[in-house]
C-alpha cells in the first residue's frame, strides 16, 4: 500500500473539474491507484449535477481518510473559492485558492502523506493578478522544494523527451543554451530513469540543435562549442549519453529503441514528436524534485470546459504513472 495520490483542481474556469470527475469514475477500468482532490466540494457537486454524472463526493479532513472513502466516492479535502465559477471565464478572484491548492499539496506530497502530486492544468496569466511570479508549474514547486534544480520530462509509452529549455522563443532558445544547462539536464534524467522508471543503466539520446548537427560548422558551431563538451562530461560521470544527433533522426521507431530518453535543445524539437506519436496520453514529469509530481500534457481548454467533451486520458495518464513512480520509491526504501 502507498499513501493516496494528491490531485490539485487546477483553473477553476477550465477542464480541470471534468477530468477530475472523470478520472474517478473510470477509476476501476483504468485501474487507478486512490486520488484525493484538493478542490471546492460545492463547485464539484454542481460541475457533476450540470453534466449528469453520478459522482458521489465525500470531504475528508486529512489524505489519511482517501484510501478508504475512494472504492465509493471522490474524496475531497476541501478548499473554498470564494468567486463564482464561470465556465471559460476565469475569476482572478479564485487565484488564490489554486496557488493555495498546489502550495498544500506539494506540503502533504513532500511530507509522505500523499505519495505523488498531480496537477491540474491552471491559467497562469489569471494567476499573475494574485501575485504568482513563475511561467509555470514547474518552478513554482523547485521554489517549494527549496530550490531544487528540475528538468521538465513529458513521458507517453513510446518515448520519453526531456528539455534543456523549456518555455522560451525560439530565437532565445539558442542564447540560453549551455554546456552546464545540458549536463544537469542529462544528470537529472538519469537519476530519474534509474530511480522512478526501473532503467539499471540507462541510455540518453542528446539531440542537437542545428540542422544535420550543425554539419562540422557550417551551419552552426552551438554542436562544436555546447552540446559536444556536454556529452563528453555526462559520458565521464558514467552516464551513457550519445550525440548530438540530428533531431529528424531521432524519432522513428526504430530510433527509438536506442535509446530510454532524448535530451532536446529546445520545447517544440521534444513536444512536436512527443505529441504526435501520442496526442492523448503524454505526461508531464517534474524531474529532480524530492517528490513525484506529474500532470497532463495540455491546457485548461476554455474553449470546451462545462461542456463535457474533455479527454481524460492524459489525466488518467498521469495518474497510473505516478502511482508506478510512488511504488517504486516505497520498494527502493523498503529494500535500502
Amino acid at each position: 500500500m502507498i499513501a493516496p495520490l494528491a490531485l490539485t483542481m487546477g483553473e477553476p474556469a477550465g477542464i480541470g473539474g471534468e477530468l477530475t470527475l472523470l478520472a474517478w469514475r473510470f477509476r476501476q477500468a483504468a485501474a487507478l491507484p486512490p486520488f484525493f482532490a484538493l478542490d471546492d466540494p460545492v463547485r464539484l457537486e454542481r460541475l457533476a449535477g450540470a453534466l449528469g454524472w453520478p459522482v458521489p463526493l465525500h470531504p475528508i479532513a486529512a489524505p489519511e481518510e482517501a484510501a478508504a472513502v475512494f472504492p465509493q466516492a471522490l474524496p475531497v479535502l476541501p478548499l473554498t473559492l470564494p468567486g463564482a465559477v464561470t465556465a471559460g471565464r476565469p475569476d482572478p478572484a479564485n487565484a488564490p485558492a489554486v496557488i493555495e491548492a498546489i502550495r498544500r499539496a506539494a506540503a502533504l506530497t513532500g511530507a509522505g502523506r500523499a505519495a505523488a502530486l498531480v496537477t491540474n492544468p491552471i491559467q497562469k496569466e489569471t494567476l499573475y493578478a494574485a501575485g504568482f511570479r513563475h511561467p509555470g508549474h514547474t518552478e513554482f514547486l523547485a521554489e517549494l522544494a527549496g530550490g531544487a534544480e528540475v528538468a521538465m520530462m513529458l513521458a507517453c509509452p513510446e518515448l520519453r523527451v526531456v528539455l534543456a529549455t523549456v518555455h522560451l522563443p525560439l530565437s532565445q532558445a539558442a542564447a540560453a543554451l549551455s554546456t552546464d544547462k545540458i549536463v544537469t539536464a542529462g544528470r537529472i534524467t538519469a537519476a530519474s530513469l534509474a530511480r522512478d522508471f526501473a532503467i539499471a543503466r540507462p541510455r540518453i539520446a542528446v539531440a542537437a540543435l542545428n540542422p544535420h548537427a550543425g554539419e562540422g560548422g557550417t551551419l552552426g558551431r552551438e554542436e562544436i562549442e555546447i552540446i559536444a563538451p556536454a556529452v563528453a562530461a555526462l559520458r565521464a560521470a558514467g552516464i551513457e549519453a550519445d550525440g548530438p544527433a540530428p533531431a529528424d533522426t531521432l524519432f522513428h521507431p526504430a530510433a527509438r529503441r536506442r535509446y530510454d530518453a532524448v535530451l532536446c535543445m529546445y520545447h517544440d524539437q521534444a513536444l512536436i514528436p512527443l505529441k504526435t506519436i501520442d496526442f492523448t496520453g503524454g505526461v508531464n514529469v517534474t524531474l529532480g524534485l524530492p517528490f513525484i509530481r506529474t500532470s497532463p500534457d495540455h491546457g485548461t481548454a476554455l474553449d470546451i470546459a462545462g461542456s463535457g467533451k474533455a479527454d481524460p486520458a492524459s489525466l488518467v495518464a498521469a495518474l497510473k504513472l505516478a502511482g508506478e513512480m510512488a511504488r517504486r520509491r516505497a520498494a527502493q526504501r523498503a529494500t535500502a
